[in-house]
């Protein structure tokens, strides 16, 4: 036989039934408030008893928000699995701190395409644009302060804008004996075939082809 604990007891060793009785209502009251695991074939009740039991909100639209991954759907599969907001928050800052980068990386990317594919259309192709490109760097190293040049150079718009500026700065071509003059077809098809042009890419060299080009046939 199950001793009865002291508490129960009176001083002269019979039960206390006012004792024992409180300590059953106490009981009780406290299996009232507990709330039980639903099983796997748990009614939609039960389901919804304990969630808010647990501190899932009444509907999804009651969830915190966030600017990066702000999606009704989301919200909607956050309810489904029966998550609290609380919850809800700590999947938005290990998303943020672990995506975000690689967002931001993407962005980038993305804004680097569009930059390089808006280039090859102003300057003609990839081989144009890259002789363009090597030129106005040499054009800004020799005539532009370096936080001006970088300024202007941030944006698609700006290079095409220093381009012009080089252009319109040198309106004749320049021979290799500083003479100014106007070169012929075959001049300047002669000069294409210096390792300056073909080879090295020379960028003064590129954009004194290009100009007399340019004053020939424009």
């Amino acid at each position: 036989m199950e001793k009865i604990p002291e508490k129960f007891l009176n001083n002269d060793g019979t039960l206390n039934t006012d004792a024992l009785l409180k300590s059953y209502r106490e009981l009780e009251k406290k299996i009232g408030t507990m709330v039980s695991v639903p099983a796997t074939d748990a009614d939609a009740d039960a389901r919804k008893k304990f969630n808010r039991a647990i501190g899932v909100p009444e509907s999804a639209s009651e969830y915190p928000t966030n600017q990066l991954f702000d999606d009704d759907a989301l919200r909607e599969k956050f309810f489904e699995i029966g998550l609290t907001s609380p919850q809800v928050e700590q999947i938005y800052q290990i998303a943020e701190e672990f995506l975000s980068p690689v967002l931001n990386d993407l962005f980038d990317m993305q804004n680097e395409a569009s930059a390089i594919t808006e280039l090859k259309k102003f300057f003609g192709g990839t081989e144009k644009m890259n002789a363009a490109l090597h030129a106005i760097n040499s054009f800004g190293e020799k005539f532009l302060p370096r936080d001006a040049f970088d300024a202007l150079c941030a944006s698609p718009q700006g290079i095409c804008s220093v381009y012009q500026m080089m252009q319109s700065m040198e309106p004749s071509v320049q021979t290799d004996d500083a003479d100014a003059k106007n070169l012929s077809d075959a001049e300047l098809r002669r000069m294409m075939r210096d390792p300056k042009y073909w080879r090295d890419m020379d960028p003064e060299y590129v954009r004194k082809i290009e100009n007399g080009f340019k004053k020939l046939y424009s």
